[in-house]
């Protein structure tokens, strides 16, 4: 797989990172486009299907307990919602690797490598992505609002203005590294099997038989995708830091702002799971529509055969959940 390939998606999953509920089921289910493949997640399992060069879907499916469940202490909020962040990363890591050398020629994925030299070049590739991503749309729309700033003394005088400012160039900047990745070939195929993701859950939450055709007629357009999600991020971080005391340096401002992320992921993953259960609300849903034209950038229209292994993949964690709870 190229390496500006999977930095690039690394970036878009770091932003995008899904966790969906819904009160019309009876237990969460969730997912993640990967390389020619769909991830799909239920609470105690997780199943990758992926369309390999000779036709065949490929499936993997395993049990998985959260941190949560496993140490009910650590289920509270805010804290949640983190560990959840870092345990989709965790989990979209070995979907990226599976999906990746499932998706390759076959004499190439029995090539044998050194795995010390590729485990050491995937943990640097997924620093450099968090890294490349935190300079992206946390250092630089503040550099640039510290600039406006410095130019213009209304936005000097009133901070509110300073962060409403700061958090519409992140949410322009995210626009355009959308707009951009959808130009890329590789990357739309991602998209496509996205859409394919968010059609088959809806499928499934609208108690339709799982089938491609059953599901192309769904939208692909999810209110309660990542891609929402990061929106609700966005949001979340222009109330918190009007509250934190702006520091004295560009390099202090950043810093302080970095140590809260973690409060506004969780805060934001509060409010994703409040929202799952009021999606009727008028206001809920005035803050996740914005979200779904997001997904007109993140999402494209899939075809049968993207749709048959996003249904392969639901089918699997759904079949593990029934026999698991037998």
């Amino acid at each position: 797989m190229k390496v500006n390939l999977f930095l690039s998606y690394w970036i878009y999953i770091l932003l995008t990172t899904e966790a969906k509920t819904s009160k019309k089921i009876d237990f969460a289910v969730g997912g993640q486009a990967v390389v020619e493949g769909v991830m799909m997640r239920s609470p105690n399992h997780i199943a990758i299907s992926v369309r390999k060069p000779n036709n065949e879907v490929k499936t993997k499916s395993k049990p998985y307990k959260t941190l949560t469940q496993r140490f009910k202490f650590l289920n509270l909020p805010i804290i949640r919602g983190v560990l959840n962040l870092f345990e989709m990363m965790y989990i979209g890591t070995d979907a990226i690797n599976f999906s990746a050398n499932e998706s390759l020629p076959e004499e190439e994925n029995q090539k044998k490598e050194n795995k010390y030299l590729n485990t050491f070049l995937f943990a640097f590739s997924i620093i450099f992505a968090l890294f490349l991503s935190l300079m992206l749309f946390k250092f630089t729309p503040l550099l640039l609002t510290t600039f406006f700033e410095n130019k213009i003394p209304f936005i000097k005088e009133n901070y509110i203005v300073f962060n409403l400012i700061d958090g519409a160039l992140k949410i322009l900047i995210f626009l355009s590294y959308l707009y951009l990745l959808t130009l890329w070939k590789d990357f739309r195929r991602i998209f496509e099997y996205h859409g394919a993701e968010h059609k088959s859950i809806f499928a499934y939450e609208n108690n339709k038989e799982l089938t491609p055709e059953n599901a192309s007629k769904e939208s692909r357009f999810h209110p309660r995708c990542g891609t929402s999600f990061i929106l609700i991020v966005f949001l979340t971080s222009i109330l918190v830091y009007t509250f934190v005391p702006k520091q004295d340096t560009f390099i202090l401002n950043f810093s302080i702002r970095l140590l809260f992320l973690p409060l506004i992921a969780g805060v934001s993953y509060e409010y994703l799971k409040i929202s799952a259960k009021h999606s009727n609300n008028f206001f809920v849903n005035a803050l996740i529509t914005p979200g779904l034209y997001f997904q007109k950038l993140t999402t494209l229209e899939p075809n049968s055969s993207q749709l048959e292994v996003a249904i392969s993949s639901l089918k699997s964690v759904l079949e593990s959940e029934d026999n698991s709870s037998k």
